[in-house]
């Protein structure tokens, strides 16, 4: 038990240790360094704060040279060094408040030895081992040095002059002078505390301003996300659909005619390949709109405003989609149960955009399948259906991205409605949508909507 104490006791003291010495060289790291670390220019004084501290020095120097050399009996020439180096100190401190700091306790010792020779010639006594302008200074400089280095240096920095005035009148019995040592560290500590509260507001002002700033472009980018997305989905949605049925409509027309010529098999293979073509380079430049950073060079035609103008489709072109559909040589059905009614321009739109990247998936996934598209006019909104059966051939690989039921499914949470898309019998695939004709209060937002989506391989985009 003793022997586990005593290993224990151990461990304790080294890590003490270790945190004493980790803190020490970073203070000696703090303090002992020629780094350069400038005031800058206040935001509404300017180089106010820098004339200030100079017309100080100068006061600094007049005065400590006049004192020391009237009153603490140094030769004048002694008494200008000592004065000088103070006053030199506060103005080092603006550019280096380190070497300042130590310049500043240097010009102290080297007065307080100096007048500590000349104590008790006089029947007056005399303020020792601070000057009056020997305070002053040294609160500038500890003012300047707070301002720019750690806390912990501060700190030191506070503490080594307490040590260093107390070691100087400790060499000095009372009687020959009025000490001025507490009256010094009294100032310093107020003016070290002052520093550091002002140097932490600044550092927090600055990390609110770069915050702000992130916040700002955060908010800027993902704005900008969005409507690449918005807009990926409107040109996938319009164009890609009609490049599919143009890129449908060139395979099957040839078999549409008897003993078709040469000429007309290689212009509508031609158109086909075309087709294809674009839609290679339609997807390429959904994935610039949609990537989150485009590819250098890549951007977007800014001149390009066709179609910026035209009316929303609505239900009322439901039949010429359908129709556009059935000359690709599909079989489509369509339904329409309960009361046809206008609804919200919203609702419109969004259960076309439904239906046509419906009809363009089963275009694409379901070659020669039975399409079924049936509208609900329910009391409270409008429930869209389309089905699609077994195809009667493999479907060719697709190289899109995926975003077609995303982009429904983004449209139904927009209302707030409901929105299931799966698999159906025999390797078909249903689409169901119910869109309410006046939307929540929370909408839009996905989480009240309740789906079950998955693409036509079984997974959940």
């Amino acid at each position: 038990m003793s022997r586990l104490g005593r290993v224990t006791d151990r461990g304790v003291g080294r890590v003490l240790l270790a945190r004493v010495m980790g803190w020490l060289r970073d203070v000696r790291a703090d303090l002992w360094t020629l780094r350069p670390d400038p005031l800058p220019p206040s935001t509404w004084l300017r180089w106010l704060p820098h004339g200030l501290v100079c017309l100080a020095a100068f006061g600094v120097t007049v005065g400590g040279t006049g004192d020391m050399s009237d009153n603490g009996h140094l030769t004048p020439l002694l008494a200008f060094l000592v004065a000088g180096g103070q006053a030199g100190a506060m103005v080092l401190g603006l550019w280096r408040p380190v070497p300042a700091w130590w310049l500043s306790m240097a010009a102290f010792l080297v007065g307080a030895v100096a007048v500590r020779g000349r104590l008790g010639f006089d029947p007056d006594t005399y303020t020792w081992p601070w000057t009056a302008a020997g305070i002053v200074a040294e609160l500038f400089v500890l003012l300047l040095l707070a301002l720019r280095v750690p806390t912990r240096a501060a700190i030191a920095a506070l503490a080594v002059t307490a040590l260093l005035t107390y070691v100087a009148e400790s060499l000095e019995p009372a009687g020959h002078y009025d000490t001025t040592g507490v009256l010094a560290l009294s100032l310093s500590t107020v003016v070290v505390i002052v520093g550091t509260a002002l140097r932490g507001r600044r550092e927090a002002r600055a990390e609110l301003v770069e915050q702000t700033t992130l916040t700002a472009e955060e908010r800027t980018r993902r704005t900008l996300l969005e409507e690449r997305s918005r807009i990926a989905r409107e040109l996938h949605d319009v164009v890609a659909h009609h490049m599919s049925v143009i890129s449908i409509q060139a395979q099957v027309a040839p078999h549409l005619v008897q003993d078709p010529p040469e000429e007309l098999r290689e212009n509508l293979a031609g158109i086909r390949q075309n087709a294809l073509e674009a839609l290679t380079e339609l997807r390429r430049v959904l994935g610039v709109l949609r990537s989150e950073h485009p590819e250098p060079g890549e951007t977007a035609d800014p001149g390009d405003t066709t179609g910026a103008h035209a009316p929303q489709p609505t239900l009322d072109r439901l039949d010429a989609l359908v129709e556009n559909t059935r000359a690709a040589g599909r079989e489509v059905l369509t339904e329409i149960n309960g009361e046809r009614r206008p609804l919200p321009p919203g609702v419109e739109l969004s259960a076309y955009r439904i239906v046509q990247e419906a009809l363009s998936n089963a275009l694409r996934h379901a070659p020669g399948a039975r399409i079924t598209v049936r509208l609900t006019y329910a009391a409270d909104g409008l429930e869209v259906e389309v089905v699609n059966g077994r195809p009667t051939a493999p479907p060719p690989p697709s190289t899109g991205a995926g975003h077609g039921l995303l982009g429904m499914r983004e449209r139904v949470a927009m209302l707030g409605g409901t929105m299931t898309a799966h698999p159906w019998h025999w390797d078909g695939f249903k689409v169901t949508a119910f869109l309410p004709d006046t939307p929540p209060a929370d909408a839009p937002g996905t989480d009240r909507i309740t789906d079950r989506i998955t693409d036509r391989e079984g997974r959940t985009p």
